[in-house]
Order: C-alpha cells, then structure tokens, then sequence
C-alpha cells in the first residue's frame, strides 16, 4: 500500500474469484468513508503474511467490519466472501432507505 494512502476503498467484489476485487486508493487526506462502502487496509504481519483489517462506513461513523491477522498472501480470496456479503447487504439497503423516502413524500403530498 502506497505510504500517502490510509487503504483502498472496495468498488467492486465478485462473488467468483476469477473476478478480481476493484479498488481505489484513498489518500491519508480523505473524509470518512462514505455510508455503505468498505476500506481495506493491509500491512505486513509480524512473522509472515499480511494484517488485513475491513472497515464499514456507517451513517455517522465507520466501524471494524472485521480483520483477518496474519493472513497469507492469498488473503484476498479469503476475505472476497466478507466484501461480497456486506456489498450486496447495504446495496439492498440504499435502495430500501430510498422507497422509505419516497413512501413519506407520497405520504406528505
């Protein structure tokens, strides 16, 4: 990871690991991660492998979504399972946060 980036913020991930996971870096500059979107930071464990940690961007805050400490250098397909899920999780979820919006403005007018 570039020393000026504070992780990689997830585009896409594939349920198929012949798809690769799609990131974009994110500057040490940055706002907060955006509602609905994972940043992955990785770093060379102690000993071998990679700590690999995933955060959440939530409405107010991020949080740990999870980490996977001293993975191996195929650590992207072990954690490609986590992206997917939480991906689909919160695309099902800005499209429920829209119907409710436009089920009150219906409601108001």
């Amino acid at each position: 990871m570039p020393a000026w980036a504070s992780g990689a913020l997830v585009h896409t991930a594939p349920a198929t690991p012949e798809r690769p996971i799609t990131v974009l870096w994110v500057p040490n500059t940055a706002p907060r991660i955006p509602f609905g979107r994972i940043l992955l930071r990785w770093e060379n464990a102690t000993g071998s492998g990679w700590d690999v940690t995933a955060r959440l961007g939530l409405a107010t805050t991020d949080v740990l979504l999870a980490s996977w400490p001293g993975a191996g250098d195929d650590w992207p397909r072990l954690v490609r399972p986590t992206l997917h899920e939480v991906t689909g999780l919160c695309s099902s979820l800005r499209v429920a946060i829209a119907a409710l919006e436009l089920a009150n403005q219906l409601a108001e007018s």
